[in-house]
């Protein structure tokens, strides 16, 4: 439940920025709000919020006993007649009413919830009815002393920094603590079912297939398109703008697609996850960061900056993944709730952004959307001759991912160093997602997507599935760059927003099944 709600965020923020892409001024107070700015100009908020505590108190006072004998023993509180799942819906509900009255006053506010119940568990409130006691306290003090915090040193920092953001700040690298130590009933992934089920055997019949879809894909995405009277087909007679203005952005979108299935891929088959890919994992959003850093920072961007920047980055963030996990057998729900977390830590920096009107903050927003509007041919070029060289010399890690699934155990016993290839794997991922994240920004899903849809086309062993997965994934790219600038003609809509738009759906379905 906690992992849903952690992706569905991902996938509301994606749609917020879509808002926020077409209403800059009007929502520039509402990004101070949604910051979590504590600032108040009467006691009007707190009345307001007074009596609703009062009655969330109340209702969590009555719920003391039967969440203790939850929290001791499930089956135990069945037997004693409690029904679980309405005492898990009535908390459920009781922490939606009690988190929407507070959010709807002061903004989001991240991570208190989280931090407070862990501190004062950790200094003596065993109980539940002491962590209910003291929790709120801690945590009414730790947003006091955070605001207080800000206001004393505000002159010294570089711009505003809201309370909220500053939680979440604090707050991410606490979860990230948490989750090698949370006890979760899930296992090692299994990799039979995941990576290694064959199912009808591709043909070079699919390869053609999806060779020309990704033709009449990028036959439609140049000649194709709106205009004030409608649709129209430009002929060659408008060659030189579609190779200005629409080419780049096919050559781009194409290239991003593949580095990110790629990518996606080998991260899939590495860890037996069907769930993982450089967006869910969080490096896409680790590469972020270095970009943001960098971009504000640095007064002379260039992209061999902006690359060698995105991949430290995302290398530092592979890093962090590999150390929170790797005693836990790369876990599914643990390593999914890493990247989140990895994620959760991008979002107070874009929120800092949004919230001081910072004059680079529209090259920023179009970038973390996934827009390829500013590539220019040489970019669009340069990615999609990288991503064909990328193709090229799949064979030679086509053997490692065929061993990888098998174990650790078996690949060892075939002759394969694994320590050693997963190094070299997770480099590999790291410098494709930092290529990929400069052109589709931090969150677009198809290397979570891709995978899957040449999986289900039977591509199943790797040397296939990597070059499948790199198709379905241009393809992917290319529609979601063309739908992009015809949704909502003549405003447009990022690939990068579109595909997470896409991806996002497919991920919260798959969740179901997962």
């Amino acid at each position: 439940m906690v992992l849903a709600g952690l992706v569905v965020n991902l996938y509301i923020g994606a749609l917020s920025t879509v808002l926020i892409l077409f209403h800059q001024e009007e929502f520039r107070g509402l990004m101070i709000w949604a910051a979590g700015s504590l600032a108040q100009n009467s006691w009007s908020d707190t009345l307001h919020l007074l009596p609703r505590l009062v009655v969330a108190a109340i209702i969590a006072g009555l719920m003391v006993r039967p969440l203790g004998l939850l929290e001791l023993d499930e089956s135990g509180a069945r037997s004693l007649g409690i029904s679980v799942r309405k005492l898990r819906l009535l908390s459920l509900g009781l922490s939606v009413f009690i988190t929407a009255s507070a959010v709807s006053l002061v903004g989001i506010v991240g991570f208190v919830g989280l931090a407070a119940p862990v501190i004062v568990k950790l200094v003596g409130a065993r109980t539940l009815a002491q962590r209910l006691l003291w929790a709120p306290v801690f945590g009414g003090l730790l947003l006091l002393t955070t605001d207080l915090f800000l206001l004393q040193y505000s002159a010294q920092l570089p711009s505003m920094v809201p309370t909220g953001a500053m939680t979440g700040l604090l707050g991410a690298p606490l979860l990230l603590w948490l989750i090698p130590r949370l006890s979760l009933k899930g296992t090692a992934p299994n990799t039979s079912k995941a990576t290694l089920q064959l199912t009808s055997k591709p043909t070079s019949r699919m390869f053609l297939w999806l060779l020309v879809l990704l033709l009449v894909s990028s036959i439609v995405a140049l000649f194709v398109t709106q205009s004030t009277g409608g649709w129209i087909f430009n002929g060659t007679g408008q060659w030189a703008s579609i190779v200005n203005w629409r080419l780049p952005r096919v050559l781009a979108a194409a290239g991003a697609g593949v580095l990110l299935a790629l990518a996606g891929t080998t991260i899939q088959r590495m860890t037996g996850n069907p769930m993982a890919s450089p967006e869910v994992l969080g490096i896409s959003s680790g590469t972020a960061i270095g970009l943001i850093v960098t971009i504000y920072f640095s007064s002379d961007v260039t992209v061999p900056l902006l690359v060698l920047a995105g991949s430290m980055s995302a290398v530092i963030t592979l890093a962090v993944l590999i150390l929170l996990n790797r005693r836990t057998g790369f876990q599914s729900e643990r390593l999914l709730l890493t990247g989140i977390a990895i994620t959760a830590l991008f979002d107070p920096l874009r929120s800092i952004f949004l919230a001081n009107g910072d004059p680079r903050i529209q090259q920023v927003i179009a970038w973390m959307s996934g827009s390829t509007y500013y590539v220019d041919f040489s970019t669009g070029l340069s990615a999609l001759l990288l991503a064909v060289m990328v193709v090229a010399l799949t064979p030679l890690v086509a053997r490692w991912l065929d061993l990888l699934p098998l174990g650790r155990n078996v690949a060892l016993g075939l002759g394969l160093s694994v320590d050693k290839v997963r190094l070299i794997l997770l480099a590999l991922v790291a410098i494709l997602t930092a290529f990929a994240t400069l052109i589709v920004g931090p969150l677009s899903f198809a290397g979570l997507l891709a995978p899957h849809v040449a999986r289900m086309l039977g591509f199943s062993r790797a040397l296939p599935h990597l070059v499948g997965s790199a198709m379905v994934g241009a393809l992917l790219m290319i529609s979601a760059d063309w739908l992009g600038r015809q949704v909502l003609f003549p405003q447009e809509i990022p690939a990068g927003l579109v595909a997470a738009l896409l991806g996002g759906a497919y991920f919260i379905w798959g969740l179901r099944r997962y």
